[in-house]
């Protein structure tokens, strides 16, 4: 340890340690010298490239409008699978058919009228004519079911709305 601190009282080991201190100045005032040419050098060149603007600025205005966009775009797709979510509890299956209920009576006036949601539930409506009267019977549709006794018209109608999968031509 003694001979390290006799080293260090050497003169020349201190006349090296200043020596070498001082080329590290230089060096480090001309890399500072350097990177500011290279910063003005950039500067220019992006002013040259943006016309007479600084495009880096451009860059940051068109990101920033970007950020904006795509915030926009969520708030957008989460509002249309809101949309979705309800538009799936709404009547969009709709099924008809039109039968004569009684011999007598001519054409097909009577029908029955399925209106369902996205999960087949509903109801489905049977209008049967009659020369002396004309009645209409509702049946709540779960599931495609009900828990009434459905006729053989009413469950065709209700079998073409689930089949309609919410594209209605009616017949």
């Amino acid at each position: 340890m003694e001979s390290f601190i006799e080293i260090l009282n050497n003169n020349y080991v201190i006349l090296g340690i200043i020596v070498v201190n001082i080329i590290l100045i230089i060096l480090y005032i001309s890399n500072n010298i350097k990177l500011r040419k290279i910063n003005k050098e950039y500067h220019n060149f992006m002013k040259k490239i943006g016309k007479g603007e600084d495009i880096a600025e451009n860059l940051k205005v068109y990101i920033k409008q970007i950020e904006k966009v795509e915030k926009e775009n969520k708030e957008i797709v989460e509002y249309c699978e809101d949309l979705n979510k309800e538009l799936a509890k709404t009547i969009r299956k709709v099924g008809i058919v039109r039968y004569n209920a009684f011999k007598d009576t001519g054409s097909d006036l009577s029908f029955a009228l399925a209106l369902l949601n996205d999960n087949n539930d509903g109801v489905v409506l049977n209008g049967i004519y009659s020369r002396e009267m004309s009645n209409i019977y509702a049946k709540p549709i779960k599931g495609g079911k009900s828990t009434y006794t459905i006729s053989e018209q009413e469950q065709e109608a209700i079998d073409k709305a689930i089949e309609s999968n919410g594209y209605n031509i009616i017949e």
